[in-house]
């Protein structure tokens, strides 16, 4: 009895064994005209992985925000600085010095489970996955040694790493390896939402649109430029406290840049 517990219990870890009934199959057609179009290979498995990760992985989302309204001003007069060596800084580059600094005050956050899931690997490099929209769908290559990385160099791959993307000249070693995954809408719109865990890693962390918000601060309220935050985390590894503490953290590194010299 207890090789067979032991056996069903490692089946249902590995996605098996959830009892889940097929979709049927509908004919369309018969509501109206319809319009059949092939999933890109991206789409397909990107999907078949989001599945697992959804089914698999207890997942929990913490919602913060962040003031950046120094950081945005900061970051303008940066890019006003280096115009003419062309270099332009974007949030997304601070959000991942700032994931950095939480990554080494929060280790949790930095490992992933054994393919037993009873052990936990801790990982002492900071590679960090970056979701990217592109035409065929939706890829995740990963920048490595963040923690190594000026914030000029990682902006500066950042747009490589883009352009790459958009021609489809990523390799699958160029999307592994990553400890902990940004995925930004803020350039689209939102206020909030629940990114899918890209597992292995533990946790994942969603950027929406900025806006400007009145702020109570120092017995009266000010405009000020709020960033929302909403991380996803594996609730095997992280427990609700070290969510709150985490996004706590990083809503405070990045609203005063200093101290991400720390």
């Amino acid at each position: 009895v207890k090789t067979w517990v032991k056996q069903a219990l490692a089946q249902g870890s590995q996605g098996g064994g959830l009892g889940i009934e097929p979709m049927p199959e509908i004919d369309f057609s018969q509501f109206g005209d319809i319009e059949t179009q092939e999933l890109t290979r991206i789409n397909k498995l990107t999907g078949k992985f989001l599945s697992r990760n959804w089914l698999t992985i207890p997942h929990v989302t913490q919602f913060d925000e962040a003031d950046i309204t120094e950081l945005e001003k900061f970051r303008k007069q940066l890019n006003k600085e280096n115009e003419k060596e062309g270099i332009r800084i974007t949030v997304l580059a601070f959000l991942m010095k700032a994931l950095v600094s939480a990554l080494k005050e929060f280790p949790r956050f930095n490992s992933s489970l054994d393919h037993t899931g009873e052990n936990l690997i801790l990982k002492k490099y900071i590679n960090i996955g970056v979701a990217m929209d592109t035409a065929d769908g939706l890829v995740v290559p990963v920048i490595r040694d963040c923690d190594r990385k000026t914030l000029f160099e990682l902006a500066a791959e950042l747009i490589e790493t883009s352009k790459r993307a958009r021609d489809k000249k990523l390799s699958p070693a160029d999307m592994s390896g990553g400890c902990i995954t940004i995925s930004s809408l803020g350039g689209i719109g939102g206020t909030a939402f629940t990114p899918i865990v890209n597992a292995p890693e533990v946790a994942i962390l969603g950027v929406s649109r900025s806006s400007m918000k009145p702020v109570y601060k120092d017995g009266g309220f000010e405009a000020r430029l709020m960033l929302p935050l909403s991380l996803s985390y594996d609730h095997r590894v992280i427990d609700g406290a070290d969510g709150a503490r985490f996004t706590s953290y990083l809503s405070r590194v990045l609203s005063d840049t200093r101290r991400l010299l720390l």
